[in-house]
């Protein structure tokens, strides 16, 4: 289904301040919860389902998020569902809850984010998995998400001769913006200077060049167009497009003594990367181009990533990222502002919460609300990210 006829309702976002506040995922997520059915003006018990992006890092309740918010916000009979996906996780709750809406299911879902995450490195999680590419940079080659941070930074470098000094651009250009958000974790404007001073992490990327690891919590309330309509709104935020798909690489089950000269590794991989995957799949879905983008909200792990991903999306022509970030075109009054939110850098990673969090930005942009930080005119936004093990999304929303 692509266009409109797939389009469902945004009634309602919430969100729970981002930080370090000591307290359980279902606080930030019910917090969040109850904000987004103020903002929707939908009683809780009209919710016909309850969608939970889960968190690993919550005990048994953080595995059937779903269920466990739902609990705490007063059962009342409404179906629940429990997704995982890593990074990606609010996407494919936001994706499920779509696809009951479409189906008739329900007339209105509650999505919900919420973590509560350790300070430091995320440890890996799940065992020994020797099919999984992730698991094999964390054991083989030691490689933590900053390590692959870094790899990938100095991989911009030799291909494209960026520098750290363009690195820090970025962080500079998402704390300005973070510094508009009251949600933001860092609400503090940083210098160039301050970025290059930081301590380094994985050369060439300081500690101001990745994102830090938060509590926070991220709700929607969505529903069939038929619904809002019903409840006198006539021209809500509808999402268009939910894409999650996985990679096109060849598939191997990869036997470790054998990994030097098995022939599926060595095949040459297909032209369109899987960032790039993501991106196109929500544009045809949703019957547009990158030239409609009035804004765009990406997983900005790193400074040196968010400037991959102008390219992937189309913003700009591969190793033209820093000419379009230093032209301005993706800061607040740019052509087309690029974390708007202040994004990862100002927030920190609530891994369930934040793609349901780049929804409620989008949301706040496409209604006019955001403040300080508004991108004026706005009428069509895509999210991108990515999560381990192939989990990739994007969520288009247009007014």
């Amino acid at each position: 289904m692509s266009g409109a006829a797939g389009d469902i309702a945004v009634l309602g976002a919430g969100m729970h301040p981002w930080g370090k506040g000591g307290r359980g995922f279902l606080h930030y997520g019910t917090v969040a919860a109850r904000a987004a059915l103020a903002d929707a003006g939908v009683d809780w018990r009209d919710i016909g389902s309850v969608v939970g992006a889960d968190t690993v890092r919550g005990g048994y309740p953080g595995y059937v998020a779903g269920a466990s918010f739902a609990r705490a916000l007063g059962w009342q009979g409404a179906r629940v569902t429990s997704v995982y996906a890593a990074c990606a996780s609010g996407a494919q709750a936001i994706g499920t809850a779509r696809a009951q809406l479409l189906a008739g299911l329900a007339d209105v879902v509650l999505v919900v984010g919420a973590d509560a995450a350790p300070k430091g490195f995320f440890a890996p999680a799940g065992g020994d998995r020797q099919d999984d590419p992730d698991w094999l940079r964390f054991r083989l080659l030691g490689a933590v998400n900053p390590v692959y941070f870094g790899l990938f930074a100095r991989r911009r470098m030799a291909v494209h001769g960026e520098t750290p000094e363009d690195f820090a651009l970025v962080k500079v250009k998402n704390a300005a913006a973070g510094a508009l958000n009251p949600y933001a974790r860092y609400r503090t404007a940083v210098t160039a200077g301050e970025v290059a001073a930081s301590p380094v992490v994985a050369d060439p990327l300081r500690l101001l060049d990745i994102c830090a690891t938060s509590d926070g919590g991220a709700a929607l309330v969505l529903s069939s167009m038929d619904f809002a309509r019903r409840r006198g709104v006539i021209d809500p935020v509808r999402i268009r497009a939910v894409s999650t798909v996985t990679p096109v690489y060849p598939r191997t089950v990869l036997d470790l003594p054998d990994i030097a000269t098995d022939s599926a590794i060595a095949a040459d991989p297909p032209p369109e990367l899987f960032r790039a995957s993501i991106a196109r799949a929500a544009y045809e879905e949703a019957g547009i181009g990158p030239g409609d983008l009035s804004l765009a909200e990406v997983y900005d792990l790193s400074t040196a990533l968010e400037l991959e991903w102008y390219e992937d999306l189309g913003l700009c022509a591969a190793g033209e990222a820093v000419k379009l970030l230093r032209d301005g075109a993706t800061a607040l009054g740019g052509r087309v502002p690029v974390n708007p939110s202040g994004g990862l850098a100002s927030f920190g990673e609530a891994v369930p919460a934040q793609a349901i969090a780049q929804v409620c930005e989008l949301t706040w942009q496409l209604r006019g609300v955001a403040g300080a930080r508004q991108v004026p005119g706005a009428r069509v936004g895509i999210t991108a990210n990515q999560g381990l093990f192939g989990h990739g999304s994007a969520v288009v929303a247009v007014r």
